[in-house]
């Protein structure tokens, strides 16, 4: 009989306790595909106690991860902890130095550290996998990787964060707030109680960093990656969005720089219109949009978190190490990948969504627009609204195509104006045509 493929997990969370799921409900599957048994014989977690809904019977129990990493008899070491650094790097290291395979969900750490753990495992000609840490259930590393070898990526566009998604979908479907919904979505488990990686495009930064390597053959840059968050899209936004046709959605977008031949890697919320199709990615949906000079543009969607999709992304790597497909970690070697130079943003030429909240006396919209002309601004459209309760207006400006640091110039001269009752809002507009 052919020998098992011996797996142990770190990390029994919802992701850990799914992967042990899928394994024992769909094992007669899962052996035909990888022409062996894949069996865990070892998991790692503080919390034995809790009743997880699994058979662990006849799994070794370990409280310390690295402990179970340096002494257990295992093919694979799936790493669902977390972090960039600590005890998930640590264990991490510590299996590719045993040549133990790893499959890990942990963006952050290959975000940080992914070149160099890359080289290792490949070093060693073992294999260092990741499809659940991005996209959740969507084999986008797969797609990237393999199925689109033959194409030449333009660009990487995607919803890459559940959280954001759900909270700027609720927002719109109801017109409540942004701490309102968020409050609503930690009550739900789609926010974590601190959800700063999640809400300040930190998390979605990790990602898209792994993504740009993937397309574009470089060397993971999360430094280079600009990232901005949600926290300031208020209702009122969503409002007027609405009503010049667009949505508001939080997008990881890399792309090659034609001027410069570097890569632009940027996270932000940013208007985009109606009919594309990462618009109607809803609640806690990811997507992502790879265009390929062949295949031209492809679409991805599917849940983006929870334990069933994480964790079938997880098995997914699993099943390709125990039938013995191995692909360079990136896409080609390592060693290979290169360092190209990062875009600053400020260069960005594109149109823009801009809201202010003013005092409503004379000649202030003749101020703005003196601000806009002396910087070169060309506005396309302007929308004032009537007053709010504290006799003060909002002017919602949609621009034409500028480059950003001549708007940001005029935003900046417009601060000074004492009729600006609060910092401007802006958002980048976004075509994705």
């Amino acid at each position: 009989m052919t020998q098992p493929l011996k797996i142990a997990i770190a990390g029994l969370g919802t992701v850990g306790t799914g992967a042990v799921k899928i394994l024992q409900t769909n094992k007669d599957a899962i052996t035909a595909r990888s022409g062996r048994p894949v069996v865990v014989t070892a998991v790692a977690d503080l919390d034995k106690k809790r009743d997880r809904g699994i058979d662990l019977s006849g799994i070794t129990w370990f409280d310390d991860a690295a402990a179970m990493v340096a002494t257990a008899d295992i093919d694979v070491y799936v790493e669902l902890i977390g972090g960039a650094e600590g005890i998930a790097r640590k264990t991490v290291e510590a299996a590719l130095a045993r040549k133990i395979h790893v499959v890990t969900a942990n963006k952050a750490l290959l975000a940080h550290h992914g070149v160099a753990l890359a080289k290792t495992a490949e070093a060693v000609g073992i294999t260092l996998a990741f499809e659940a840490a991005v996209g959740g259930g969507i084999p986008i590393i797969k797609a990237l990787r393999e199925g689109l070898a033959a194409n030449t990526i333009s660009r990487i566009t995607g919803i890459l964060n559940g959280t954001c998604n759900y909270i700027l979908t609720t927002m719109r479907n109801t017109g409540r707030d942004f701490a309102d919904v968020l409050k609503e979505a930690q009550e739900l488990g789609y926010a974590e109680s601190d959800p700063t990686f999640d809400i300040d495009g930190i998390d979605t930064a990790h990602k898209l960093a792994i993504l740009t390597s993937l397309a574009f053959g470089t060397q993971v840059d999360i430094k280079s990656v600009h990232a901005e968050g949600i926290r300031h899209i208020s209702a009122l936004d969503i409002q007027y969005a609405e009503e010049f046709g667009y949505r508001i959605r939080l997008l990881g977008l890399a792309e090659r720089d034609k001027k410069t031949g570097g890569i632009v890697q940027r996270v932000y919320p940013c208007l985009i219109t109606s009919d594309q199709p990462l618009a109607g990615v809803e609640g806690v949906f990811n997507a992502i949009v790879a265009e390929g000079d062949f295949v031209g543009r492809s679409v991805y969607e599917g849940r983006g978190a929870g334990a069933g999709p994480a964790a079938s992304a997880v098995i997914a790597d699993v099943v390709d190490i125990a039938a013995g497909r191995r692909t360079p970690t990136f896409g080609i070697p390592a060693t290979q990948l290169k360092a190209l130079p990062s875009v600053s943003l400020d260069q960005h030429v594109g149109e823009y969504y801009v809201r202010l909240l003013v005092v409503d006396r004379p000649g202030v919209l003749a101020d703005i627009a003196g601000a806009f002309r002396d910087e070169a601004v060309s506005m396309e459209s302007v929308l004032q609204r009537g007053k709010t309760e504290n006799a003060n207006v909002n002017i919602v400006i949609i621009t034409h195509e500028t480059q950003e640091s001549n708007l940001l110039r005029a935003l900046k001269r417009l601060k000074a104006n004492a009729a600006l009752v609060e910092p401007p809002h802006m958002m980048r507009i976004e075509n994705l045509g």
